[in-house]
């Protein structure tokens, strides 16, 4: 019998962020409509408030961690069109959190912002004001997706924002929703152009990425589409194996992979009609990402034992166990798979 071989794994995956992300709503502000699958109420589980009761409510935020020495966060503006939000708005908060950087708990300000409403000119003086980061909405790059999604551009303006925002210095993020409605005779988005919007961001390279698969939500102008059989979205089976297979590349690129799939916001359940809905989508997706790396290192050898990262022991059997027989046709046993505090995997093969 042939002695035990070791083979090294080393997850492709990149380092956690530094801090964590305080988030700031601004459901629908500045956005010129609703897009077809949006009811911002639901997705972000904050109601619609005046813009100046908001940055009141931030500044006083602000002062309260500062006065605490909070530890350090990075500052998010989600949930409308921040480029666009109306007078001066989103040069006010920029400057209120930037005054909060040296010294105070903000360690850095991202937004995030429609393709179409990220001008150069703007995303510099923002930039200047101490904006570090600027995550476009992009949904997909496909031509067919956003028209019958009624964006109003296209993938090339698509791309031209992602040069934008890097031109103006600033870190890029691009948010993805796999499953758009496409051609009137193709009524969800082909899991083929979803690859292809894979290989577009490949090539961009973004900072990062978040994917939420497209739900139709009660109240949309999507979910009425769905009701008259214009629209089918994906199955939760087409989701999680085209985000699985979506993930080892981008780790390899060096995308980090902020966000699979909507938060389970408070009221957002009872409102979904249909979709790939599930709570632990991350889990999901990044265990069987993960078994398709170790089953492909092996290149055909059974593995007898398994020493893993401790950050990636939740992830290896999959979600509610289902990877504990395909680890089991490989060779691996439950009881075999050890985690340790190296940060490589080691496979011991027969």
């Amino acid at each position: 019998m042939a002695p035990p071989h070791t083979l090294i794994f080393r997850h492709p995956e990149g380092p956690r962020p530094a801090f964590p992300v305080r988030p700031v709503f601004l459901p629908n502000a500045g956005c010129p409509g609703k897009c077809i699958y949006c009811v911002q109420e639901v997705q972000t589980g904050r109601a619609a408030l005046a813009l100046g009761d908001i940055y009141e409510h931030l500044r006083r935020e602000l002062d309260r961690a500062a006065a605490a020495a909070h530890a350090p966060f990075e500052l998010g503006f989600y949930g409308g069109t921040f480029t666009a939000l109306p007078e001066d708005y989103a040069a006010r908060f920029v400057a209120l959190a930037a005054a909060y950087k040296q010294g105070g708990p903000v360690a850095a300000v991202r937004c995030s912002t429609r393709p179409d409403a990220a001008g150069l000119p703007l995303l510099r003086e923002l930039a200047a004001l101490g904006l570090d980061s600027v995550e476009l909405g992009v949904q997909s790059f496909d031509d067919a997706a956003l028209a019958a999604s009624r964006r109003g551009y296209d993938g090339a303006a698509a791309r031209a924002a992602c040069e934008a925002v890097r031109e103006a210095g600033l870190n890029l993020g691009v948010q993805l929703l796999p499953g758009l409605p496409s051609l009137p005779s193709l009524p969800g988005h082909a899991p083929e152009a979803f690859r292809r919007d894979i290989e577009i961001l490949l090539e961009i390279k973004p900072g990062l990425v978040r994917l939420y698969p497209c739900l139709v939500i009660e109240g949309s102008a999507l979910a009425a589409m769905h009701d008259r059989g214009e629209y089918a979205p994906w199955p939760l089976e087409t989701a999680a194996s085209e985000i699985a297979r979506a993930l080892p590349p981008l780790w390899r690129a060096g995308v980090r992979v902020a966000r699979l799939g909507l938060a389970p916001q408070p009221g957002l359940l009872g409102k979904i009609k249909a979709g790939p809905w599930h709570a632990s989508l991350g889990s999901l997706t990044r265990g069987r990402a993960l078994y398709a790396m170790l089953a492909q290192s092996l290149d055909g050898r059974r593995m007898n034992a398994l020493r893993l990262p401790r950050r990636y022991q939740g992830e290896l059997f999959g979600f509610g166990g289902e990877l504990i027989e395909p680890y089991a046709r490989l060779g691996l046993k439950t009881a075999n798979a050890k985690p340790w505090d190296q940060a490589h995997f080691a496979l011991e093969t027969a």
